[in-house]
């Protein structure tokens, strides 16, 4: 796979930028780090869920909602020519190739990026210890799993 540096992202605009991976692996701190260095619009579908709920027209499983509203938002900002960074479990075949679609109907580059703790034990802290940046949001713990 070729090497892609932020810079590169940033000077050839618009990408879609897909971080996928288990909770606690470490891919929202990632992807933020990217979307300040690049300017990107940054969707985060932790916080799309949560503001689903918060608007009170959705509780607790929200389902494809998330995702269905962050395609949405992200075909916008690309057809803008924005930079988009999608922070996501992106857990089966059909939400990644959403993705690819995404980008493709926009006429812009995809990356997808899986984000994997190696270490199962650091893994299980970070689950067990981390905190939410998202306001009211119930954080997920070790049964989520990444579909082949």
């Amino acid at each position: 796979m070729a090497s892609v540096t932020a810079g590169a992202i940033a000077a050839r605009s618009p990408w879609l930028v897909v971080f996928g991976g288990l909770p606690g692996v470490g891919k929202s701190a990632i992807a933020q780090q990217l979307v300040a260095q690049c300017g990107a619009v940054d969707l985060r579908i932790d916080t799309i869920e949560q503001a689903l709920r918060d608007s009170g027209m959705l509780a607790g499983d929200v389902g494809a909602a998330g995702y269905l509203a962050a395609y949405a938002l992200a075909r916008s900002n690309l057809h803008h020519g924005l930079t988009v960074v999608a922070d996501c479990v992106n857990p089966l075949p059909v939400t990644r190739q959403a993705w690819r679609d995404v980008a493709a109907h926009a006429g812009s580059r995809v990356l997808e990026i899986e984000v994997i703790c190696s270490d199962q034990d650091l893994h299980r802290q970070r689950v067990e210890t981390r905190q939410s940046e998202v306001p009211g949001l119930r954080l997920p713990g070790m049964g989520v799993s990444v579909g082949a």
